[in-house]
This record gives C-alpha cells, sequence and structure tokens, in this order.
C-alpha cells in the first residue's frame, strides 16, 4: 500500500473551525511541518477539506 507525505504550506490563522481540526488530525499544526500517512479514503477525504492549505506527494515503501 502507497503512502502520502503531507506537508502544510499555509497558516491556519483565520480559518473555519473544520480547517483547524482537520489540520490537528493529520498530525500538522505549523506551516512546514509533515506527516505520513496511509492512502486510504479517510485520508483522501481529510486532505480534501484542506487541499489548500498543504501539498501532497506520493510515496513507495
Amino acid at each position: 500500500m502507497s503512502k502520502l507525505k503531507i506537508t502544510q504550506v499555509k497558516s491556519v490563522i483565520k480559518r473555519m473551525s473544520k480547517q483547524k481540526k482537520t489540520i490537528e488530525a493529520l498530525g500538522l499544526g505549523r506551516p512546514n511541518y509533515s506527516n505520513t500517512l496511509p492512502d486510504n479514503p479517510q485520508t483522501r477525504g481529510m486532505i480534501e477539506v484542506v487541499k489548500h492549505l498543504v501539498t501532497i506527494e506520493e510515496v513507495s515503501e
């Protein structure tokens, strides 16, 4: 199974609370923080909510 490297590129200041909670659930918190998560529908759904705040890279195991 492939993984996704998610990097936060923008701040969550002045964003809706749903977006702030989603960034926290992805294991991010500040710009330039990154986390590697499994590529599954749950992760893709969270990314869809904050796609304007993060960049995504596919990482093979």
